[in-house]
């Protein structure tokens, strides 16, 4: 619910974009909202061989839904939510990693 909110405020700029949650599979999410393509991110080789297991089951449970990959900006790409939130745990700054409104979040809860 807080990423969700932090991640809504981040992308209020645009009324074409929807900010969810939901319960179970994301195919099955994804055909309960009619759509015919997920977008997904990939940081580095370990989150393509997950995502590649994922991808193949995924195209079991629904063969019409494609799946597409981005890859990150390499100034992004050894980041991770866990870190970030172990840099504000220890009092580091976050402001060069995060968008405004994270990094207000992340003091409210860390008060680094």
């Amino acid at each position: 619910v807080e990423r969700v909110e932090m991640v809504k405020k981040v992308l209020s700029f645009s009324e074409k974009i929807e900010v969810e949650s939901f319960k179970g599979l994301l195919v099955q999410y994804a055909k309960k909202k009619g759509a015919k393509f997920i977008i997904r991110g990939l940081r580095a080789l370990s989150d393509f061989e997950y995502e590649f297991q994922m991808y193949l089951m995924n195209k079991k449970l629904n063969p019409d839904l494609e799946i597409i990959y981005f890859m990150t900006s390499q100034k992004y790409s050894h980041l991770s939510s866990s870190i970030i939130k172990e840099i504000a745990k220890l009092g580091g700054s976050t402001v060069n990693f995060v968008p405004p409104i994270v990094e207000k979040k992340l003091l409210e809860k860390f008060g680094y």
